[in-house]
């Protein structure tokens, strides 16, 4: 007698977000409305939509951005539980822009804050930002002499 094992399939959402740094090297985090975790800005790619193209019209949507295609410097690829959707996992395709114009809240973002990655963050952080996305930055960092 054979036993297979039943497992849930996993839910996926697939989404395309930035790593938005300041040019004194903070990240821009945002929350959207009715939500408790911060997270980078980005959202959910649409059938036939590029993940860059999704990123580009999230961000404008999201925090009044425009940005070309070539400044935003694609990252990777990560995976995490999804912060305000229980039982999916987000499959990000991650980006990382160095912004140097003024973002403004807009469509469902109900906060934005700016971090230091090099510095505690103390907010309430989704899987993707607090266990990938903010240890990353700290690569990104310039490297000062001591």
């Amino acid at each position: 007698m054979s036993t297979t094992a039943q497992t849930t399939p996993v839910k996926r959402i697939h989404i395309a977000a930035a790593i938005l740094m300041a040019p004194d090297n903070r990240i821009l985090l945002v929350r959207k409305a009715g939500t408790s975790a911060f997270m980078q800005a980005g959202g959910k790619i649409e059938n036939g939509e590029s993940p860059v193209a999704a990123l580009q019209r999230e961000l404008r949507e999201e925090l009044g951005l425009t940005i070309a295609e070539d400044q935003a410097h694609y990252v990777g690829a990560f995976s995490a539980p999804a912060a305000n959707e229980p039982g999916f996992t987000v499959e990000a395709e991650i980006f990382r822009i160095a912004l140097n114009q003024p973002v403004a809240k807009a469509a469902e973002i109900e906060e934005i804050v700016w971090v230091d990655p090099l510095q505690k963050v103390d907010l309430p952080l989704a899987p993707l930002t607090e266990n990938y996305l903010l240890p990353l930055c700290k690569e990104f960092m310039p490297v000062t002499k001591q």
